[in-house]
This record gives structure tokens, sequence and C-alpha cells, in this order.
């Protein structure tokens, strides 16, 4: 069992009393059910340099990033920093996040937000609106074609994007559908950990025009991101660059002064 299995396994137990301690019906009785979502999709599109900054507190490959810090403040230093988007990680056991990280976000700032979550189940694509998301996260490695169907219709419907996350071309080819609105390319071998910004520039050309396309880890560089943008891709998931800082907003508009001068 790989690090992706088990956490997909261990998600799967914790929906058994997540559904019973809180229904359905409670999630969709929520302020933000009916808030009007901001369009992830766009908002990279009109960006001049796609940055999508992240917030999570530890990773299954680094045991601590950053503790000490209050998702509110990262929030609105990311916005001012200029990001285009913002991921929230939300998972609790692999990477210390919550699903009141989210809703603290969105509080906090208007940036477009990303649930960064291992979906594998409905329910958690109507806790993503229910606290105040305007994306989720769809991890082809994880999911059957039917499955990514069923979420992102779900999500459609709930007036959320999709970003789907492959690995590989194939999981690439089994997965495009016109439920989709961007498509990631994730640089880090889950069984490994290693990147390399290699997988991204080697399946651009896969990735059909009708998709946003991300590329997600490995960033830390602009000469990087420019790279990636010369070979189509519009959007770029950091990851830990920023996070792993004192000042994750500094360090965000640091990046992007130099990406763009």
């Amino acid at each position: 069992m790989n690090i992706l299995q088990k956490i997909v396994a261990d998600v799967q137990k914790d929906l058994v009393f997540k559904k019973q301690i809180t229904p359905i019906k409670t999630l969709e009785a929520m302020p933000m059910f009916t808030r009007q979502t901001n369009s992830f999709r766009e908002r990279i599109l009109g960006s001049t340099n796609g940055i999508i900054a992240e917030h999570k507190r530890r990773s299954p490959s680094k045991t601590n990033l950053n503790f000490s810090l209050r998702v509110t403040n990262v929030a609105r230093g990311y916005e001012k920093a200029g990001v285009s988007a913002m991921s929230v990680l939300t998972n609790q056991q692999y990477f210390g996040g919550s699903l009141e990280d989210l809703l603290l976000a969105r509080q906090a700032c208007n940036l477009p937000l990303l649930r960064k979550e291992f979906i594998v189940d409905g329910y958690q694509v109507i806790e993503a609106k229910a606290h105040g998301a305007d994306a989720i996260l769809l991890i082809a490695a994880c999911l059957d074609r039917d499955e990514i169907y069923h979420l992102s219709t779900l999500a459609h419907d709930l007036g959320l994007e999709v970003l789907l996350e492959v690995h590989n071309a194939e999981e690439l080819q089994k997965s495009i559908m016109p439920s989709l609105d961007l498509i990631g390319v994730n640089n880090r071998d889950l069984t490994t950990f290693a990147v390399s910004t290699e997988t991204s520039m080697k399946l651009a050309d896969d990735i059909p025009d009708d998709f946003v396309k991300i590329s997600e880890s490995g960033l830390s560089k602009p000469t990087s991101v420019l790279e990636l943008q010369n070979c189509g891709y519009h959007g770029f998931l950091m990851g830990e660059h920023f996070i792993k800082t004192d000042d994750p907003g500094e360090a965000a508009t640091t990046f992007i002064k130099e990406l763009l001068s």
C-alpha cells in the first residue's frame, strides 16, 4: 500500500463518522452553502502570474512545514501579494488542515479557494460548498472514470469548478471529460516523493486546450514558472515554497515581482 492508498483508506474511515455527526441537511443549511462562487478558472486565465498559493501545516514528505501561522493572516497576505488563487488543505491527519481553515480563509479574503482534499465521496463535495470553496480537487490516481464523472458533475451542480490532478499519461487519458475545468499535473511521484517539472513538460501537449493547464509541486523558482508558461501552462500551484517561511504573503510578493520583472 503506497501513501496515497493509505490516506484514502483513512479518509474513507473518517467519512463514516463525519456523516453521522454532520448530516448533509446540516451542511446544506450552512450560510456559505448558498454563496455565489468565484470562478477559479477565469481568475487563473485573467492573471498575469497564475500563482495558486497554498496553506498547509505539514505533509507526508515534510512532517512540519509551519504550525505557527494563522490561516486568516496567510490568506490576507496572499491576497495582498496578488496571487491568483489559494489552495487550502483540509486533511487533518496527514496535512494538519481542517474545514475550519477553509472557512476562515473564505472569511479573510476574496480569492478563489480550492478545497485540497482526497475526495472520494459526494459528501465531501457538499462539505466544500458549505465551507466556502470555489473549486475542488479530484485526484485521478484514486478514482475511476465513473467516480470522476459523478463527483465533477455534482460539483458543477453546486456551482463549484473542478481541478483534476494527474501524474502520468494513463491517468490523463482515462479522465478527460467535459465536466472538468482545470487539469493539473503533479510533479511529485507519490511513491518516492521525488519531484521533477519534466513531468509537466512531458504531458503539456497531451492536455486538450479546452482545459486550463496547471502545474503542481516542486516549483520554487520564477524561471521554472516561465519555462512552464512557454509549454502552455496557465496556473502554478506552490505547495511549500511560501508556507514554509515566516511570512508567506511577503514570500509570494517577492516571487511574483521576480516573475514579472
